[in-house]
């Protein structure tokens, strides 16, 4: 009996020790990142269709393949700024909750793997900044990456108005 127990705590080890996936992204002068998991697909910047009286952060929504897809901007939704499309602009369109959201991002970088080693606690910044959706900080030698819980983020109060925008 305590063979299984103890090849259950083995197991369990291996997976906090395993090293995790992050598709990296820019936003400004920052790099972010979110689990590779949950990565659909990544495509270039689509015109959206707007939904009135929706939040500034809500560009709209797209047509992707018959699904109706919730486009949110990172640089609003952060309060990083005016939000500039060019050529480098580009769509993550993820798998949150069951749910397909599409997340504009000034531009991806790279898949980054880390080991646990390599992972930080967000900063305790008390009330300055809210880190309520940011899982950590990734280091990599001089690079820092900014981990976001997408699934916070994508869940949280306000950004539950996509579902009510999309479903009426």
């Amino acid at each position: 009996m305590s063979t299984v127990a103890e090849s259950r705590e083995k197991q369990s080890a291996a997976v906090v020790d395993a090293p995790a996936e992050f598709l990296t992204f820019r936003l400004g002068d920052e790099e972010y990142g979110v689990d590779i998991l949950k990565v659909q697909e990544i495509r270039g910047y689509d015109s959206v269709t707007r939904i009135p009286d929706a939040p500034d952060f809500i560009k709209g929504v797209i047509n992707l393949r018959g699904t109706i897809v919730p486009v949110v901007d990172m640089r609003i939704k952060f309060r990083l700024g005016k939000a500039e499309y060019n050529e480098f602009t580009v769509m993550i369109i993820l798998n949150v909750s069951g749910r397909v959201v599409g997340m504009v991002v000034d531009s991806v970088s790279d898949v980054m793997q880390l080991g646990s080693e390599q992972l930080r606690p967000p900063p305790d910044i008390a009330g300055a900044v809210s880190s309520k959706f940011i899982t950590g900080i990734g280091t990599l030698e001089d690079r820092m990456l900014i981990l976001v819980d997408i699934e916070k983020l994508m869940s949280s109060q306000d950004m539950a108005l996509i579902e009510s925008a999309t479903v009426q």
